[in-house]
């Protein structure tokens, strides 16, 4: 049995990958380590609470000595590490948290795993020969694109809110310990995720539980930025891909290739909606509201995914509207029917 260690397993990209990588793989035990921060929510792992190959711990991985003490008690011979606090508007408002969590956490957990894992720089004990640190990141560390272009692994990095300039430097912390210590590390960049799980604060849930409720739906600006969408499933597949067959110290860029306008996404599920779930009188478009602009509000992002597509024969499962389909029913079966239920 081989113990790997998940961090912000309970979060939305964390709580699919769980269940996925649990039954995917038979002879793998995931503890997973989560401080159930606001983003963070133990209902997202029902599915797997009981699970024989599943432990839950509850912690932060900024606290290194508990981290030490897991990877004693587990024998942790991985580490995918999803932990992170990552909503830009927060960031600008609280970035301290972002700073200590996204590079001191990500500093303990490395850190932790060279020391308990290797006996030098290059040099892995016997029993952690095959013990690698995956790193899950973002497109954001890249900046913002005009009309023209896609990110590349290549791309320099240019992040512009205090979220991304965390998170680029904790893309940093893992390079080094690759290229100083010989550690054997990944790092996946992935463009904007949508699906199941999602904090209710994130725009494609933002616009479906305003929509259900009767109230404005908030589009920032015109609506014209634009985000490469990836299904978090499809996301999972290429974590776990990456893990398993990834090169060591390489970067992989996972995304949807679908592009879409932050008004498109409103409108599509307003549209949507309007079919599975009608109001009495009108369309959910009309709900839809412009709102002041983010500060420092990047324009475009989207992904070359090539290099995880030709290198480990990942490809995404959904486009954009077969995704978001099964995105609204999950939500339709959060906010309406589970609450007719209990009402019931």
């Amino acid at each position: 049995m081989t113990n790997i260690l998940v961090t912000g397993g309970a979060g939305f990209i964390g709580s699919n990958f769980v269940p996925y990588f649990l039954e995917a793989n038979t002879d793998v035990h995931l503890i997973n380590i989560d401080a159930l921060t606001y983003a963070g929510d133990l209902e997202n792992l029902n599915e797997v609470e009981k699970h024989e190959r599943y432990t839950f711990i509850k912690g932060d991985i900024c606290d290194r000595k508990l981290i030490e003490k897991i990877f004693e008690k587990y024998t942790i011979q991985g580490v995918i590490h999803f932990a992170a606090e990552s909503h830009v508007d927060n960031s600008i408002t609280n970035p301290d948290a972002f700073m200590q969590t996204n590079i001191l956490g990500t500093f303990n957990l490395i850190d932790v795993a060279k020391k308990y894992w290797m006996v030098g720089p290059g040099v892995y004990k016997e029993a952690y020969k095959n013990s690698r640190f995956h790193h899950v990141s973002t497109d954001e560390v890249y900046g913002t694109l005009g009309k023209e272009g896609l990110f590349m692994e290549t791309t320099p990095y240019a992040p512009n809110s205090p979220y991304s300039a965390s998170k680029a430097s904790s893309d940093f912390i893992v390079r080094s310990y690759h290229h100083t210590y010989g550690m054997n590390v990944v790092t996946t960049n992935c463009s904007n995720n949508y699906g199941p799980k999602q904090h209710d604060e994130k725009l494609i849930p933002t616009i479906i539980r305003k929509a259900l409720a009767g109230e404005q739906i908030p589009i920032y600006g015109d609506g014209s930025n634009i985000r490469d969408w990836l299904y978090v499933l499809d996301h999972c597949k290429g974590i776990a891909l990456a893990y398993d067959k990834g090169v060591s110290g390489e970067t992989y860029n996972i995304g949807g290739r679908n592009e879409r306008n932050n008004l498109y996404i409103a409108q599509t599920v307003c549209e949507i909606l309007d079919k599975k779930h009608p109001k009495s009188k009108g369309s959910y478009k009309d709900l839809i509201t412009y709102v002041k602009d983010r500060a420092g509000h990047d324009f475009r992002y989207a992904i070359d995914a090539s290099k995880i597509e030709n290198d480990l024969g990942w490809q995404a499962d959904e486009n954009f509207e077969s995704g978001i389909d099964k995105t609204i029913d999950w939500y339709l079966n959060k906010f309406i029917h589970n609450k007719t239920k209990s009402l019931a």
